[in-house]
């Protein structure tokens, strides 16, 4: 899978045009940040973990400052949260790491959505590549991505929506 192969998939939905190609890498939520010109918590992150069982693969879509939570992730889905290597990513999700999406993915794989995203209006998830982005609204993210569910299964970043919120007033 590529840029092209979620191009494609964007077609259906006359989107292929917003998907944005940079000239450098953005392989990461500091580098996509920095290069899109935005707040690193409004890169919308894949992370690829082994499925229950250990078969197959599921995806959860988070805010760039989240960090899975072990315990929430394990109550949440009743099993231990298992990342996947790079190498089963690209063999079971079709993206390489870095380019990691919720879009045109090699299997009809579970996506989950974690909650650390409804704070933004849009967000900026990768798109097949080290070097792509699309920004969409988090329910078209949730549309496009094929959402399973809403979860909770993050740390870190209620405690910078919550200093931040402290900042506003």
């Amino acid at each position: 899978m590529s840029v092209a192969d979620v191009k494609a998939y964007f077609q259906q939905f006359d989107r292929e045009k917003d998907v944005i190609e940079l000239q450098l890498s953005s392989a990461t939520v500091d580098l996509a940040a920095e290069h899109l010109h935005v707040a690193p918590e409004r890169i919308a992150k894949t992370l690829a973990f082994s499925g229950e069982g250990k078969e197959g693969a599921m995806l959860v879509v988070m805010a760039g400052d989240g960090k899975v939570d072990n315990k929430k992730f394990r109550g949440t889905f009743g099993f231990k949260a298992r990342m996947l290597s790079p190498e089963d990513t690209l063999a079971l999700v079709g993206h390489a790491i870095g380019g990691v999406c919720p879009f045109a993915l090699k299997k009809d794989w579970p996506v989950f959505m974690d909650e650390s995203l409804k704070r933004f209006e849009t967000v900026f998830p990768a798109c097949g590549s080290t070097n792509s982005a699309i920004e969409l609204t988090i329910d078209d993210l949730y549309t496009f991505g094929k959402g399973k569910s809403w979860v909770d299964v993050c740390k870190g970043w209620q405690d910078d929506a919550q200093t931040a919120c402290d900042q506003q007033k």
